[in-house]
């Protein structure tokens, strides 16, 4: 089968799904801590630009996905409806409320790292695009995640290596698009220097744990990511071969099978649509680093089609999935870096 392609009729569906929940602000599951009564407030008037699309997190990809459509296809029919969202979302004043919310002293773990790496994966999305207003007016918001990263990788002693929004390979791997992005050396220093003192000596993974019943990522793949994007390919394939040493032979071989999804009305349980999702872009993207005549190139691609095809059909449909699995599946189908 070929590799499915962001054609601009999947880009306008995508955008689709992310125009009609980015600004809907219920149901919503907020992750707020209640210092008082006065803290008692709703979603839009704790998050005016990222109130949406059932949780805070889910809104900043979301929004990521439709900065990213724009840029690939800028005169599709939905580029319009983006373009005046962010016109009426990304202004000083909202943006300027986020980061009041990020200066409480119960607001310093929010989103870690989770939400981190996407906020600055959103703006070196928004870096990209011909409109600078945009990128200008998120770029406090950024700094401020940005430092949260500096402020906390030097106290972070171990990774966290689950497959769910804890995971700090995810967080670094998003980062470095942005350290990048803003040609920030010292910030892709500080998250590459991290991703070896916690994940180079790493060798031989068994994924035994893979996949937990709430994944949507896998630990495995995503560290394998991870250190892709973060290491020059020099640095990165002699680790990779010690990571995972018998792709040759698909093992170990939970990686290698699309996860079951029983009931898309559960939130948890719908989770394994995006580890399929997410699987697919860490296997495409291993597989482009490994040179066209290695073997394991076409298994690796082969394993990216079979996690997209068993994750793509279910993208939409009910609300537990529809709020945040497309920003996936763009990763997976047009992943860069």
């Amino acid at each position: 089968m070929s590799a499915t392609i962001l054609t601009e009729d999947l880009a306008v569906r995508f955008a689709r799904i992310a125009l009609g929940h980015v600004t809907r602000e219920y149901p919503n599951k907020p992750d707020h801590v209640l210092a008082g009564p006065e803290d008692a407030r709703t979603p839009r008037e704790l998050h005016p630009v990222f109130f949406g699309s059932y949780d805070w997190h889910s809104c900043v990809h979301s929004y990521w996905m439709l900065a990213r459509l724009l840029r690939r296809y800028p005169s599709s029919e939905a580029a319009d409806d983006i373009r005046a969202l962010f016109d009426a979302q990304f202004v000083a004043e909202k943006i300027a409320a986020e980061c009041s919310y990020l200066a409480a002293p119960t607001a310093r773990g929010f989103k870690r790292p989770y939400g981190w790496g996407w906020l600055l994966k959103l703006a070196a999305e928004l870096a990209l695009l011909e409109n600078t207003n945009w990128r200008e007016r998120m770029a406090p918001l950024a700094e401020i995640f940005a430092q949260r990263f500096r402020d906390f990788l030097p106290l972070a002693t171990y990774p966290v290596r689950v497959g769910t929004h804890f995971n700090t390979a995810f967080g670094l791997r998003m980062a470095a698009d942005y350290a990048a992005v803003t040609q920030d050396d010292a910030f892709g220093a500080l998250l590459r220097d991290t991703a070896l003192r916690w994940y180079g000596a790493d060798q031989d993974c068994p994924a035994w744990g893979e996949p937990s019943g709430d994944d949507f990522q896998s630990s495995a793949l995503i560290e394998a990511e991870c250190m892709r994007r973060l290491l020059a390919p020099g640095d990165f394939l002699p680790w990779f071969d010690r990571f995972l040493p018998r792709l040759e032979l698909r093992e170990p071989a939970t990686l290698f099978r699309p996860a079951t999804v029983t009931d898309r009305t559960d939130g948890k349980l719908t989770h394994l649509d995006g580890l399929n999702l997410s699987r697919a872009w860490c296997w495409r993207s291993l597989a482009g680093t490994l040179p066209a005549a290695d073997a394991r190139r076409p298994i690796l691609q082969d394993a990216a089609r079979r996690h997209l095809n068993a994750g793509l059909p279910h993208i939409a449909g009910d609300y537990m999935g529809e709020h945040w699995l497309a920003s996936f599946a763009v990763l997976a189908i047009d992943a860069e870096g």
